[in-house]
């Protein structure tokens, strides 16, 4: 198992379910960024379409302008409690390292000294999933990028992105990492949703490895899960068996039901983004850290003004046509509280 590891001396629009208390505070943070794709064409994946001659004219000013634009993003989430950005990001829709590198790099974030743990995955557009993270804040001790193994309904391997679990000490107490991508909906919900199940069934797969191989661990499980909490792979994830209480708790479920979400498609908004907390996070007797607040940051400058999708995440491209946003999904965070780490 090996690490890696790039160091770099490098009106708030918060919906919030709970307010932080005193005492110190971590913020972890989730952010599909929308096809974050570098210039230049890959010849081992799909990406063709974002290249400077391709479908999507991506060009090396619309790259660095969506660079930008998501370095102030991230800057700017947990701002409402603490003077800086998160502690911990989880990214997905991510080309490469390439990527990542010019993200943390960028003069909003560089100052962060952000590292980034990455590793490419099987899919076939070259999407990632990825770990960023303050030094200052978080000691990784091990990583592991585990394979979802699937096939199309004429039996083909369907290569899609791996769950990305990361392991270190976040001040004195262990915690768990794991990044999520889920399988799209492509084809309708229905017909992907064993595609969905299959990545929960994986999902607590990696949660009970990290449990056996390290019994005082905190787990914490993140990502675009394409379904809402409510949705059967969720509920999965969430109950192991009738005789044992829930495992983790789901603080986005709250949201949801209020009618909250993070992308919105015919008028109707979904919750994919969801950050899903162990237990013991929720006990301050077992957990050195504890639950103090989760939102979904969606401030103007990341919301349409105007037009067939006014309200809508501020996208990228819009129906194939570029339009300058950040990303069609809203970023989603928690807060972890402490007055002894």
């Amino acid at each position: 198992m090996r690490i890696i590891l790039i160091v770099h001396v490098f009106c708030l629009g918060y919906i919030p379910l709970l307010h932080a208390q005193e005492g110190q505070v971590r913020t972890i943070a989730f952010y599909n960024v929308e096809n974050l794709f570098d210039t230049v064409n890959d010849s081992l994946v799909f990406d063709d379409d974002r290249t400077p001659e391709g479908r999507y004219r991506w060009t090396v000013e619309r790259y660095q302008h969506k660079i930008a634009f998501l370095a102030q993003v991230l800057a700017r989430i947990g701002q409402g409690k603490r003077d800086r950005g998160p502690d911990i990001i989880g990214l997905c829709e991510v080309e490469n390292a390439s990527v990542l590198t010019d993200l943390i790099q960028h003069p909003t974030l560089k100052h962060l000294e952000y590292a980034i743990i990455h590793q490419d995955s099987p899919d076939e557009r070259g999407m990632d999933v990825a770990f960023i993270y303050s030094p200052a804040a978080f000691t990784p001790i091990a990583y592991r990028a585990h394979r979802l193994e699937l096939e199309d309904h004429l039996g083909r391997r369907d290569r899609t992105r791996d769950q990305l679990a990361v392991t270190g000490w976040l001040g004195s107490s262990l915690v768990g990492f794991i990044i999520n991508h889920w399988p799209s909906r492509r084809g309708g919900q229905s017909r992907s949703a064993p595609h969905r199940m299959k990545a929960a069934q994986l999902n607590r797969k990696i949660i009970d490895s990290l449990r056996a191989e390290y019994p005082e661990i905190s787990v914490i499980t993140m990502g675009d899960f394409n379904d809402n909490p409510t949705d059967r792979s969720m509920k999965h994830l969430m109950v192991w068996n009738k005789e044992e209480p829930e495992r983790l708790f789901n603080p986005m479920l709250a949201l949801y039901r209020k009618g909250y979400g993070t992308l919105a498609y015919r008028d109707a908004w979904s919750l994919f983004d969801q950050i899903i907390l162990d237990r013991k996070i929720l006990d301050p007797t077992v957990s050195p850290w504890h639950f103090q607040g989760v939102g979904i940051y969606n401030p103007h400058d990341l919301i349409r003004s105007e037009g067939r999708y006014r309200g809508y995440p501020r996208s990228t491209y819009s129906a194939g046509s570029y339009s300058g946003g950040a990303s069609d999904h809203f970023p989603v965070y928690i807060y972890l509280g402490s007055s002894g780490n």
